[in-house]
């Protein structure tokens, strides 16, 4: 006997009680028509398209060999690959995405986290860099020209918070929102950039670049596939899940931590 539909100014709007009606129905309709269509999926045959919400460093992370994995498996599945959430990520999980890759998971009720893999900060220079030796000490960090990889556009990064604490700041001179920009301009100037040892690893066989250590200590992060709590028991979305799972986990086999590129010499003198 409840009003599901309530008279207002524009209109009518759904009561409190269709509200809470509203997700659990949701997920009943998913469950009824997963019974009536066999809860079945075969990736060899299946036309499904999937929609992942990541970033472009992440994209170059994981999407090579999720590409491989489907071209072998599931070759007429096809993915529409989007910016991560911004907005705590269930909305656009219920309505847009599959799932997403993000740094820091949200705890909202009906959101589903699954760990991916653990990435670490380097320091990346162009090979000749007439300023860097062997190993970037402090001193030579600060004074140098900073390029910040800061995708929200705004807000310090993390290096910034991390020397603010030691009453200490760096020299930025370039703000950019793109990570697979960054290495490449760091490789045609002076500039240092501070990034992912993933993203790194994908680049030294691009440019001529050095990774090194960074002089301060900044804490190790997390890559986490996130998605929404009504796709947790789809065959389709399990599969997608897995072959997530398998991409991270063979791409962080490839970014064991890298040797300090050494100092290029010059050539020697007849």
């Amino acid at each position: 006997g409840d009003p599901l539909l309530i008279g207002g100014s524009h209109g009518l709007t759904r009561s409190a009680r269709a509200d809470a009606l509203l997700e659990p129905l949701r997920r009943l309709i998913a469950d009824l028509e997963r019974t009536l269509s066999g809860d079945t999926f075969d990736p060899g045959t299946s036309k499904r398209a999937f929609a992942l919400g990541m970033g472009d460093a992440q994209a170059l992370t994981i999407l090579p060999r999720l590409l491989a994995q489907l071209a072998a498996d599931a070759p007429n599945v096809s993915l529409d690959v989007r910016p991560p959430p911004n907005d705590g990520g269930l909305p656009s999980l219920e309505q847009q995405l599959d799932l997403a890759l993000v740094i820091r998971p949200g705890s909202a009720p009906g959101l589903r986290a699954r760990r991916l893999l653990d990435d670490s900060f380097v320091c990346m220079v162009r090979a000749d860099h007439p300023d860097v030796n062997d190993q970037l000490d402090l001193d030579t960090y600060l004074a140098l020209p900073h390029v910040l990889i800061s995708p929200q556009g705004e807000g310090p990064g993390v290096v910034d918070r991390l020397l603010a604490a030691q009453g200490l700041t760096r020299n930025v001179v370039l703000r950019i929102r793109y990570f697979l920009a960054a290495p490449l301009l760091v490789a045609a100037s002076n500039l240092v950039v501070t990034l992912p040892l993933s993203l790194a690893r994908s680049f030294l066989s691009i440019a001529a670049l050095r990774v090194l250590e960074p002089p301060i200590h900044i804490p190790t992060f997390a890559t986490y596939m996130v998605w929404h709590e009504r796709n947790e028991r789809d065959p389709g979305h399990r599969w997608l899940r897995d072959a997530v799972a398998a991409s991270a986990t063979a791409a962080a086999v490839s970014i064991a931590p890298v040797p300090p590129s050494p100092h290029p010499q010059p050539p020697s003198q007849p």
